[in-house]
């Protein structure tokens, strides 16, 4: 097993299932992903104001980014999120929850003000251990 994800005994277990502590990566490239927003085939953000449609449309871009590595949402080992207003988080997770079935790789969540487009409510970028 090349990553071993978990949640050591010491510390205190995470409040819900949507992330793991740790991700062991024992052998294997990694691959580090820029931040990603929702931007359609022309360069402009899809739909504003929608975070469901742009959290599909960023993991949609994250999929193909993996699939040209060779390696999908299960060899994520890390994934940071930057939302605008974090009480459409759950819009967000349930998207996110789509894309990562099996054990969940470790994760950091923030609340920013703004991020470089203005339409933009979300970015996400991820490290994966690449097969």
């Amino acid at each position: 097993m090349r990553v071993k994800i978990g949640n050591p005994a010491t510390v205190p277990a995470p409040p819900n299932t949507a992330y793991s502590h740790t991700a062991y990566v024992t052998q294997g490239p990694l691959l580090y992903v820029s931040g990603q927003i929702a931007l359609d085939e022309n360069g402009e953000v899809d739909a504003p104001g929608d975070m469901a449609r742009q959290s599909e449309v960023v993991f949609s871009l994250l999929e193909r980014i993996l699939a040209a590595h060779g390696a999908g949402f299960g060899d994520v080992v890390n994934i940071r999120s930057f939302l605008t207003d974090l009480g459409l988080r759950r819009e967000y997770g349930a998207v996110r929850a789509k894309y990562f079935t099996g054990p969940p790789p470790t994760s950091t969540t923030v609340e920013v003000p703004r991020l470089f487009h203005p339409d933009a409510l979300l970015e996400v970028e991820i490290v994966a251990a690449v097969p």
